[in-house]
């Protein structure tokens, strides 16, 4: 597929994250989103662990959300050790205050002095883990449907708040946890937030199969990157779900010193797209200060000059960004069916 076909077809997909030396300071933060955001990339991520110190990733892009306008916010959110009810509802809470810009990306903990951070339970196996993980991405869907649209009536006259025929109890029983439900804050502006998993491993690779809208791949080269994403669609067509609505970017580790160096990422990236090799790229800058700006300043506009990247938001929410429909409520498709 040549570039000029996938330029036609489906838009390059661009993400950065903003990792790096912890910063404690907000303008640090909402400074390199709304560099991303002139870039016209489609999100941010931020990673975050509890091997680390630094401050909470979702907090910290909640701060970002009202500074910016367009750009998708995508924070790390550790699964183990966590109550899946807090995370759906903060997960919801970013979508809504960003007004449908949210994403989230689940990660595990897998070590004994992490565990012993909480002092609930000890270090499990990798593969247990990610069970837990996609068994949390199941009910946070779930409660995030737990409102239907249309819920919330506020009814002075009547006094009703909430539409009960439209407020539906998860009940859902997990090998670790149990959550009944429904959730304490409506349904997200996305229907559900994006969900961006790292399907490097092969763990997390069977959680983003089930659940992912984005996976994420690390590779060195187009051709493993190519049979990733294939691979990946196989899998999410055989286990029932649409291999179109999967975005799988590259995930490459990036290091930036002048101009000349932003234009070459621009003819690698050029060069992996003509292989079909990715939906996009998700970019891991060395430094985050300095190589971001010379993304947007120098890689960015010989992309857009070339026809493999857009120079416009084609909406207001990342799901627009990324061409997927707002999801569907899992209960009311439920009810219109019986």
């Amino acid at each position: 597929m040549s570039a000029s076909d996938r330029s036609a077809t489906r838009p390059l997909h661009l993400a950065v994250d903003l990792g790096g030396p912890p910063h404690y300071d907000a303008p640090h933060y909402v400074r390199l989103a709304r560099l991303a955001e002139r870039g016209r990339l489609d999100f941010v991520t931020l990673g975050d662990s509890f091997a680390r110190p630094g401050p909470d990733a979702l907090a910290v892009l909640a701060r970002v959300a009202p500074a910016t306008g367009r750009i998708g916010l995508v924070p790390t959110v550790t699964t183990t050790h966590t109550e899946p009810f807090h995370v759906s509802s903060a997960v919801a809470t970013l979508d809504w205050v960003s007004r449908g810009r949210a994403g989230w990306s689940p990660q595990v903990s897998t070590t004994e002095a992490e565990a012993r951070l909480f002092g609930r339970r000890s270090a499990a196996p990798i593969a247990e883990l990610w069970h837990e993980a996609r068994e949390v991405a199941d009910v946070a869907a779930k409660l995030w449907d737990s409102w239907e649209d249309g819920a919330e009536i506020r009814d002075e006259p009547t006094g009703r708040f909430i539409d009960r025929d439209k407020l539906h109890y998860v009940d859902f029983e997990g090998r670790t946890f149990s959550v009944r439900g429904p959730a304490i804050v409506p349904r997200p502006p996305q229907g559900h937030p994006v969900t961006v998993i790292d399907a490097t491993d092969p763990e997390a690779r069977a959680a983003a199969v089930r659940h992912a809208d984005i996976a994420l791949v690390r590779a060195e080269d187009p051709t493993t990157a190519r049979e990733a994403r294939e691979e990946l669609r196989d899998r999410v067509r055989a286990h029932g779900r649409d291999p179109g609505r999967l975005r799988v970017l590259v995930s490459i580790p990036v290091e930036l010193h002048t101009t000349a160096d932003a234009v070459g990422l621009a003819g690698l990236i050029g060069d992996w797209c003509q292989q079909g090799a990715a939906d996009g790229f998700h970019l891991r800058p060395a430094d985050p200060g300095r190589d971001l700006a010379l993304v947007v300043d120098g890689t960015v506009p010989v992309l857009q000059h070339r026809g493999l990247l857009r120079r416009f938001y084609p909406g207001a929410t990342l799901r627009e960004h990324l061409g997927l429909s707002r999801a569907v409520n899992q209960y009311a498709q439920a009810g219109r069916a019986s």
